[in-house]
């Protein structure tokens, strides 16, 4: 049987990019464990309070930090001689936080990202723009922070498990050593591509799973939906040159399952209130928070198109998104589709 004896990991030094809910999770996560965190954000104002109060009320209301963690808002402070960076800033902030990067590091650190979504345009992955904006000779290798996970939950030690993924292992278990504890488990995989487009499309279905919800519908239509926006990602993937194992793990199934079932979503709540009947631009207001689905629907099916990939239930999403298609009607004429099997891939 596989085994691996836990080894202690001396104090590192990172920076976390994003003083988002997500961000202010993981940044807990690394004091607990006995790093010396720095958290970086664009917000000054936001930055002082947290300093102060030790509390991100915006994002974590009544959780309290750790003393530990300090806040930053001088880039090039914050990434003063670490070990590793920590990208969790939203999808179409990674390019230019990336540059910015660039001209503040005085070390070689191992990047580490944990946004969800591909890239606007370009349809990239976000381990590859953030290749592309940081060269090879100033960084050591990137590796992917992804699974099933709430900033709420984590944030009060409810136990989770998510997944390091990394083309060299070593990094992979690197990064594993540093978040692992007795209430937040990596594992580590070697399939970059599989994780990122998992995590990445799964907010596509989610937003499908609230729309479902906010219709009425059942259980069994949620189920439906699930399994057969699974069936959909893995295509995408696989077509992409990922592992379709990938998509029956933590990156795949875990974080469809708890994206698609939680009110902690986002994605499922934009869904919700379209299903009810709000316009996408009224939930967007008053949202407070990216919803990256959003913009990943439109990078997808601008993707799928162009490779000629099936994808029938990212393309509806896109309809009531961007063509101003009922939710309803869009359901209806899903189940209208000429019949298949289960199996056709």
């Amino acid at each position: 049987m596989y085994q691996k004896v836990r080894k202690e990991m001396e104090q590192k030094k990172v920076a976390v990019l994003g003083a988002g809910s997500w961000g202010t999770a993981l940044a807990k996560v690394l004091v607990e464990n006995g790093h010396d965190v720095r958290i970086w954000g664009n917000n000054e104002q936001q930055l002082e309070e947290m300093n102060r109060t030790h509390q991100n009320p915006n994002y974590l209301p009544d959780i309290h930090l750790p003393e530990g963690l300090k806040a930053i808002f001088d880039l090039k402070e914050a990434v003063k001689d670490v070990d590793a960076v920590l990208f969790v800033v939203p999808t179409k902030a990674i390019r230019p936080v990336a540059k910015q990067l660039v001209e503040a590091m005085n070390t070689k650190p191992i990047i580490i990202h944990a946004s969800k979504g591909l890239e606007l345009g370009t349809h990239k992955r976000l381990s590859e723009v953030l290749a592309e904006e940081i060269p090879a000779n100033l960084r050591q290798e990137i590796v992917v922070l992804s699974g099933p996970s709430h900033a709420e939950e984590v944030a009060v030690g409810d136990i989770t498990t998510i997944t390091s993924a990394c083309d060299n292992i070593e990094t992979a278990e690197f990064v594993q050593r540093l978040f692992t504890n007795h209430y937040f488990r990596i594992y580590t995989n070697a399939d970059v591509k599989g994780v990122e487009i998992g995590a990445a499309l799964k907010n596509i279905i989610a937003i499908g799973a609230g729309a479902i919800h906010g219709l009425g519908y059942g259980d069994d239509a949620k189920a439906a939906l699930m399994t057969r926006g699974l069936a959909e990602i893995t295509r995408f993937g696989v077509a992409l040159g990922a592992d379709p194992l990938t998509f029956m793990g933590l990156s795949g199934v875990g974080d469809l399952i708890v994206t698609c079932t939680s009110v902690h979503s986002r994605n499922w709540r934009c869904g919700n209130q379209l299903g009810q009947g709000k316009s996408l631009d009224e939930i967007l207001d008053h949202m407070g928070m990216i919803v990256e689905g959003v913009s990943t629907t439109k990078a997808v099916t601008e993707l799928a198109q162009q490779l000629k990939i099936s994808m029938p239930i990212t393309e509806t999403i896109y309809d009531v998104l961007y063509n101003g298609v009922e939710a309803r009607t869009a359901v209806e004429n899903l189940m209208k589709r000429d019949m298949r099997s289960e199996n056709e891939f």
